[in-house]
């Protein structure tokens, strides 16, 4: 019998939505139990406000008339609710004869699944042993509903990524003689790290770096609010330390379980001029013709404190100069020894690749970075933004975004 339950839930555990999963486990119980349990076929009861209307059929079964439906409140379907599986025939209390009759059924066994939105509810010869009847539905049904809740978070990690996806930049500005590149991947389906590029005027971009402590669903809520409100303050033309003081209040007041993000938010000028706040985010190394400079903390992390203040930093960006914002998994990507990838590391990496572009500085940091970690799943999300100075208009193009989907 159990052999048979097990490849019940084989079958169950190959359906790719909610749909097929309740049709694959009526199939299957039809399949493995009709000898055994004597299942001859069944109806599946789909939940409509205050009622269940039977939606389909399965096996040997009497057809029924579309859009036939039964109370909430009948009492078949109260002791199949609370009870999660039940077996009953016509001599339960409170069976509607007449309606019984309509579909054809004489003795039943039941579960609801899917939140109780789904009745399966199977006819069994009169002989048909109860208790094994409700050991093996009982264990499908559990089977179904793991696979439910399992589908139902797959849907919604999906949207989540598809919404983090949608706040990346599309497409590389046209600013300057800046060339730009950005490249964000997801330790998991959605992350906590961000970038983004914020036209402010003709004259400036408003450039951005964040990471939400933790990566997932939680962190990529919280960054998302981030982006939402940074773009805010922009367009609403507020100074960047008000700006950033208004979303350091924002995330402290947060019900979220990620209540910690570290932002980088500049001002770039067509000159080379930039303005900075640094809210706790790892320094973002300027690399000049002579030596790298790192762009240091100016406040605390957003979050922590409500009245965090901040001040501002300022930099010039000279022809051939070369900034590159990052994340910590870019710098605390460890190999197999577990050593860091580190700081000095990366400074030294930049320096080297200054005259390149900034697509081949940004694909050199990660090819680096995969083979000091022998390409190693990543433990955290890692974002680059990598902005270069040149003396001559970079061309237009779209960014290469990049998401690493885990096994």
């Amino acid at each position: 019998m159990f052999r048979k339950v097990e490849k019940a839930i084989e079958t169950i555990e190959k359906s790719v939505d909610v749909a097929s999963t309740v049709a694959s486990a009526a199939a299957a119980v039809i399949e493995n139990f009709q000898d055994d349990l004597g299942v001859r076929g069944g109806r599946l009861y789909e939940r409509r406000d205050s009622s269940y209307e039977i939606t389909r059929t399965f096996g040997d079964v009497k057809p029924v008339p579309a859009g036939l439906s039964v109370a909430l409140d009948y009492p078949p379907i109260e002791s199949v609710i609370d009870s999660g599986v039940a077996v009953l025939d016509l001599t339960a209390p409170g069976v509607d004869h007449a309606f019984e009759e309509q579909i054809g059924a004489e003795r039943f066994a039941a579960i609801a699944v899917g939140d109780d939105k789904f009745i399966l509810s199977f006819s069994v010869d009169p002989g048909a042993n109860d208790e094994d009847l409700l050991v093996s539905l009982g264990i499908l049904r559990h089977a179904v509903d793991q696979k439910i809740r399992q589908e139902r978070m797959a849907t919604l990690l999906q949207e989540a990524r598809q919404i983090q996806t949608s706040i990346l930049p599309k497409r590389l500005p046209r600013f300057g003689t800046f060339d730009i590149a950005g490249r964000s991947q997801p330790a998991e389906v959605v992350g906590g790290d961000f970038y983004d590029l914020i036209p402010v005027s003709d004259q400036i971009v408003g450039v951005a770096i964040a990471d939400a402590s933790g990566h997932g669903l939680p962190a990529a809520l919280q960054v998302r609010d981030v982006y939402t409100g940074l773009r805010m303050g922009v367009s609403r033309d507020f100074k960047i330390v008000k700006t950033v003081e208004r979303l350091n209040r924002i995330i402290h007041e947060s019900r979220l379980t990620s209540k910690f993000v570290s932002l980088f938010y500049g001002e770039l000028e067509v000159s080379g001029n930039f303005i900075y706040v640094n809210a706790g985010h790892n320094p973002p190394i300027l690399a000049k013709e002579r030596e790298t400079v790192l762009l240091r903390q100016t406040g605390m992390v957003l979050g922590p404190s409500r009245d965090a203040t901040y001040s501002r930093g300022f930099v010039t960006l000279d022809i051939g100069d070369v900034l590159v914002l990052y994340t910590d998994g870019i710098v605390e990507a460890c190999d197999v020894r577990d050593q860091e990838f580190g700081l000095d590391r990366l400074r030294r990496l930049i320096a080297e690749s200054r005259d390149r572009t900034a697509e081949e500085i940004l694909s050199a940091i990660l090819q680096n970075l995969a083979a000091f970690t022998r390409s190693a799943a990543a433990e955290d999300d890692r974002t680059i933004l990598v902005i270069r100075r040149a003396s001559t208009p970079a061309p237009d193009r779209r960014l290469s975004a990049e998401v690493a989907i885990p096994a």
